[in-house]
């Protein structure tokens, strides 16, 4: 084609040499602004972020307890002058186990040595010794799943909402592993059960500077501390659905990676609309008026939830919905802000964005709300309503069982797509996009993997 082309234009190959040579100063002139530009991209261009692996934290079997268990506990520590120390109070009992049958957890969830035994634990030591066995189980097993050495982590961020000791829980990690004196280190604390997301988040900003290196990702809550023993019935909600978990997630951004890796980041959008008042004390730690510290949950919180979700979907959906979608949104908001206010907001097919969601496994009506409100299927919500059930809310990490469930079931295929969602106080809503780059298979120790074959189960409510 390129002779022909010569041939009717009539130049030859000496008209071209010659050119050049006659004009070889002009030419590098211009091929200078060119290298440059090209240099800047290459330095400034995203760098990709590969998730090699994760290891979520899997209880021994002598923390499992059933509701009938734990009414026991309540019970005996009643009697024993523990809490709610009058028989007038034994309604507190009888709500906290109406919640309990209610919520959507199973007969085998954990909690920690500490709230097991009389008296109850609930000093610094046996917190300590809960966080320690959570982190530790699961950076145990991801080092050695992966085969990375503590000495090549670069970047380490950890999440723990209300447990947040000195030395911090990252100090710890560093000082167990021997990590390496120049580690970049980050201990989020206070920022709810979304804060999964946000470490994520976080690791993928430090990956963008600092170059061919690995960050480790911990999320977890101490469940130790945070048994609350009042009379405040909306603060004895969270002792019925938070139970003992944490994950540890290795990312990478060094393009050898990319082979052995599962997933690449492909988005994170994060909102806080903790500016308004409402938002900001949906979910408080607080003292309650026996000067008990415990989370109260306002009246508000569902209204809250939903607007902090609405505003997260409308930021992600013009990044990842197709044209069409895109399209269809587009014409109802003209048709609802120009012609017709009383039309009905457009809601977006997020199944033609996403083959698999990990929706942040809070509780039974956050779960049964976004099925009703994303339109999705029972297949699509069956990974968060079985980490429910098997592990409860074990907080920022549920979002992690839930993608261990899927790849345990064998569903993840290349090319899909995986929405993970939180929601946490002060108010946040976090999303974190995901792509599976090869068939994904479990890693070795996958916590469903004693238990795959009974799930999914029938939960009666």
């Amino acid at each position: 084609m390129v002779s022909l082309a010569m041939k009717g234009s009539g130049i030859n190959l000496d008209d071209l040499q010659n050119f050049f040579l006659n004009n070889l100063e002009t030419i590098i002139l211009l091929s200078f602004p060119l290298l440059f530009l090209l240099t800047i991209y290459m330095l400034t261009r995203p760098k990709p972020v590969f998730l090699v692996d994760f290891s979520c934290y899997l209880p021994p079997s002598h923390l499992k307890v059933s509701v009938k268990t734990l009414m026991e506990h309540a019970r005996r520590a009643r009697e024993a002058g523990v809490c709610w120390k009058n028989k007038e109070n034994d309604y507190l009992i009888e709500f906290q186990q109406k919640i309990l049958e209610r919520s959507g957890l199973g007969q085998e969830t954990c909690i920690p040595e500490g709230l097991q035994c009389f008296p109850l634990q609930q000093d610094m030591a046996a917190s300590r010794k809960e966080t320690e066995q959570v982190i530790f189980g699961a950076l145990d097993n991801l080092f050695r799943n992966t085969g990375v050495k503590p000495d090549e982590i670069g970047i380490l961020v950890v999440n723990s909402s209300t447990f947040n000791p000195t030395p911090s829980l990252a100090s710890m990690i560093v000082n167990k592993y021997k990590l390496r004196d120049n580690i970049k280190s980050l201990n989020l604390g206070g920022m709810g059960c979304s804060a999964g997301v946000i470490a994520i988040d976080v690791a993928k900003g430090l990956l963008q500077v600092h170059r061919n290196t690995y960050a480790i990702v911990v999320s977890t809550e101490n469940i130790t501390q945070n048994l609350y023993l009042g009379k405040n019935k909306s603060m004895l909600v969270t002792n019925c659905l938070f139970r003992v978990g944490g994950a540890a997630v290795l990312l990478s951004n060094r393009s050898r990676d990319r082979g052995r890796a599962k997933y690449e980041l492909v988005h994170t959008v994060r909102i806080h609309t903790g500016s308004d008042d409402r938002s900001f004390e949906c979910a408080t730690q607080e003292e309650d008026e026996d000067g008990i510290i415990g989370v109260t949950l306002t009246k508000n919180l569902p209204m809250v939830a939903a607007r902090t979700l609405k505003i997260n979907i409308a930021t992600l959906g013009p990044l990842v919905l197709p044209m069409k979608e895109k399209l269809a949104f587009f014409v109802t908001f003209v048709k609802q802000k120009y012609f017709k206010p009383e039309l009905k907001n457009y809601t977006p097919d997020f199944k033609l964005a996403f083959e698999h969601f990990c929706i942040h496994a809070g509780g039974r009506a956050l779960i049964d709300e976004l099925e009703k409100n994303l339109k999705l299927s029972p297949l699509h919500v069956e990974a968060s309503r079985m980490t429910l059930h098997r592990f409860g809310n074990t907080s920022s990490s549920s979002i992690w069982y839930e993608l261990a469930y899927t790849e345990a079931k064998g569903r993840m295929k290349q090319g899909d797509r995986i929405w993970q969602i939180a929601l946490g106080s002060g108010f946040k809503c976090n999303s974190s996009v995901w792509v599976a780059l090869r068939n994904v298979k479990p890693s070795v120790n996958n916590p469903w993997e004693d238990c795959m074959d009974r799930y999914p189960v029938e939960i009666d409510i």
